[in-house]
């Protein structure tokens, strides 16, 4: 049934369109949720802010670039979905929003964010994948019970150093990107249990067995020469993970010799030249 109402609402015009969505939300939802995603709307409908004591808004997958002031009304809002749609920046009201847990900003055209953003103070995950971002943001590194940042499918070539701050992060996903090396504010970051770097330039991995919080680390589809090290119990998805051993580099490197010089191939042999008879 859903398929089919979106069907018909793709032939009505944006307003038309608008109006016909969120035209019988009048009241708060019993279970402070407002859901909007995937409506084509453009415009925020700024009815929905007089429900003050909304928790989570969703607005994923629309054709939105800009906020009304009023949004700031939502003061005990936790959840924020603004993903896939158009913004170029993040609206100021945004970050007035002071509860908010979860922050939903991927798949934008983010270049990017505010220094405002670290009045958020209670952010604990963050969203910014898939955006225009060349560096990390300095001011993520100020949002101090951050534990998620999603921020893969960018353009960023290193880590800030101020990101060792952030005690109380866990899982870091910066797959996607235009790393070369590892990042190295990540090696003094014990409490990290989750490293993604799939999908990146990196050619050498230091070892990370000193990561005493690490569970997990994803490296693979890098042109790299070797394995991250890492402690006993550890999961590594990548090349030489642990269902194939990572082979020793002398080893692996006479190997190769040894191959090589296997298949070179080998002149024949003449035959004895055998002496001229005497005539």
């Amino acid at each position: 049934m859903g398929n089919i109402i979106r069907a018909l609402v793709a032939f009505i015009p944006a307003d038309r369109c608008q109006n016909y969505v969120v035209g019988d939300l009048r009241e708060m939802p019993l279970d402070k949720m407002v859901d909007l995603s995937g409506n084509q709307l453009r415009r925020f409908p700024g009815h929905v802010c007089s429900f003050r004591e909304l928790v989570k808004l969703y607005l994923s997958d629309n054709h939105l670039n800009s906020l009304p002031p009023e949004l700031g009304q939502l003061q005990n809002l936790q959840i924020l979905a603004l993903d896939f749609n158009n913004f170029k920046t993040l609206p100021q009201v945004v970050c007035t929003l002071k509860q908010l847990c979860i922050l939903y900003l991927g798949n934008n055209k983010l270049c990017d964010l505010p220094n405002e953003l670290s009045l958020l103070q209670n952010l604990q995950t963050l969203w910014i994948e898939a955006n225009c971002l060349t560096q990390l943001p300095e001011v993520v590194c100020e949002l101090s019970l951050l534990k998620t940042l999603h921020a893969g499918s960018n353009a960023l070539r290193l880590l800030p150093g101020q990101l060792q701050r952030l005690q109380e992060l866990r899982t870091i996903w910066l797959s996607g990107n235009l790393l070369t090396d590892f990042p190295p504010v990540l090696l003094h970051m014990p409490f990290l249990e989750v490293i993604d770097v799939d999908r990146n330039n990196i050619r050498y991995f230091p070892s990370l067995a000193h990561l005493s919080s690490l569970k997990l680390v994803i490296y693979d589809h890098n042109p790299c020469r070797n394995a991250p090290k890492v402690a006993k119990g550890v999961r590594r998805v990548g090349r030489w993970a642990e269902e194939t051993p990572e082979p020793d580099p002398r080893k692996a490197r006479r190997y190769a010799l040894t191959k090589e010089e296997i298949q070179e191939p080998q002149a024949p042999a003449l035959p004895p030249q055998l002496p001229l008879a005497n005539s």
